[in-house]
């Protein structure tokens, strides 16, 4: 069972972090806004479809929570999205996929800030870490950039789509108590919807770029694996070796991204994204072990 659970997981974290590969090979085939509203209305399309008996019971509770579903799915999927991939346009995929890594310490502050959540000196140490090497890799190494305030247009963009992401995972302990693939159409309808005007902007300065047969092939992988077996494989997981357990994979995401990117895409590795990589994953750990001792001496 717990092989099952382990293999299950991995493959998660590879899937979404192929989403980072995929929106740099993007580039040039398909532009960053339209991608991400037809990542998000095919989506919605396809899970609407196979679970439409769930949303015809949880209809009055979705009715009730549509601005949540609404806002959450702006948070979490449209603004990350479209930042990535547009972050994708200036910076390398295997930045992305370290920075990515730097999630876990917004939610940290998110949810100390909203809920004061309990906190301990390894949390708080482990954090730190993590969030060095965030800086480690948005600045290249170079460190004393941040004195003249230079970085990276697209490793700037990354620091927001971390941010968002962050914000949704802890504003989403609020979801409401409905079918997984319910919960998810709704998600993913509020990312569609708030998706259209970035589609619209992209299209007022020209910027557009219609898919080419490549453009759709990338999007029907954004939609199959980041999107829906993803979640079905992570959830399933969850469901094996528990929710504590099975969070410590996406501490994978940065690793796979990074090899991804050099086998697939050819980029270099930096000995930056080396240091990065071990600051962002070791203080992950650290802040998860000492996170689980707190878990541990509760009743």
């Amino acid at each position: 069972m717990f092989r099952n659970a382990y293999l299950l997981l991995l493959l998660t974290t590879l899937f979404w972090a192929g989403n980072a590969i995929a929106g740099k090979m993007a580039v040039g085939h398909v532009s960053p806004m339209i991608l991400t509203a037809a990542r998000w209305g095919f989506t919605v399309v396809i899970l609407a479809f196979v679970g439409w008996r769930h949303l015809v019971a949880d209809w009055q509770v979705i009715r009730k929570y549509s601005w949540f579903l609404l806002i959450a799915g702006t948070l979490g999927f449209t603004l990350f999205s479209v930042a990535m991939y547009c972050a994708l346009l200036y910076t390398s995929a295997t930045n992305v996929s370290i920075e990515q890594g730097g999630i876990p310490l917004v939610v940290f502050v998110t949810s100390f800030l909203l809920f004061r959540t309990r906190t301990t000196r390894g949390q708080i140490a482990g954090f730190a870490l993590s969030f060095c090497g965030v800086i480690v890799a948005a600045t290249h190494g170079e460190i004393q950039r941040l004195v003249h305030l230079e970085m990276n247009f697209g490793d700037a963009l990354m620091l927001v789509a971390i941010t968002t992401q962050g914000i949704y995972t802890v504003v989403l302990r609020r979801k409401p108590q409905v079918h997984w693939i319910t919960l998810m159409v709704g998600l993913c309808l509020g990312a569609f919807l708030s998706a259209v005007p970035f589609v619209a902007a992209e299209a007022a300065i020209g910027a557009t770029i219609l898919p080419d047969p490549k453009g759709w092939a990338i999007i029907a992988y954004v939609v199959l694996f980041p999107s829906l077996i993803a979640q079905a494989t992570y959830i399933r997981g969850v469901e094996l070796i528990g929710a504590n357990r099975a969070g410590l994979f996406i501490n994978f995401l940065p690793l796979w991204g990074a090899l991804l990117a050099v086998l697939l895409l050819g980029e270099a590795f930096q000995s930056y994204h080396a240091v990065a990589l071990v600051l962002v994953l070791g203080g992950v750990l650290i802040a998860e072990h000492s996170g689980r001792k707190i878990a541990a001496r509760k009743p």
